[in-house]
């Protein structure tokens, strides 16, 4: 096909809007979007960012507390299944959720962080308690070194 030996971020948003290519965007979409999520964590992870993304969140947001109470409020208030992100839109940070496999990047924002809202990453511990997930997520396992990478590749 076309799209044979692109990147998976060629695929995505070669498919991205595209009706005919509605299950190739799906797919690819939900593999980068996974790959994403499990990068975002690490052992003992979690707390607050240092440094400059730190400093930026408390800019966008007001403090890390704001942004932390945006950010579970809008991947805990997602409807069925989808994401929680922290992106970059140009020059300004900001917190959105997506539905299903949409990703920011097909909205030519960049993903910084995300969490998966979809049941399966939390209903064996948590079973319908989305906001205890988040907190948890939040708190123990945020990968803040990948948060700030990103964000510094993204300057």
């Amino acid at each position: 096909t076309p799209l044979d030996g692109k990147s998976l971020e060629e695929i995505v948003m070669a498919a991205a809007g595209d009706a005919a290519r509605v299950g190739v965007f799906n797919n690819s979409a939900q593999v980068w979007n996974h790959t994403f999520f499990w990068s975002c964590m690490k052992p003992a992870g979690g707390g607050r960012p240092t440094g400059d993304l730190a400093r930026r969140i408390d800019q966008a947001f007001g403090s890390y507390e704001k942004f932390a109470e945006q950010f579970k409020t809008s991947a805990v208030g997602r409807f069925g299944s989808g994401w929680g992100w922290l992106v970059l839109d140009g020059a300004t940070l900001k917190v959105l959720s997506t539905a299903n496999a949409d990703t920011p990047m097909a909205s030519k924002q960049t993903a910084l962080l995300t969490v998966d809202v979809w049941e399966h990453a939390y209903y064996l511990d948590y079973q319908n308690r989305r906001p205890d997930f988040v907190q948890a997520f939040l708190d123990h396992l945020v990968n803040w070194d990948f948060v700030a990478a990103n964000l510094g590749k993204a300057k």
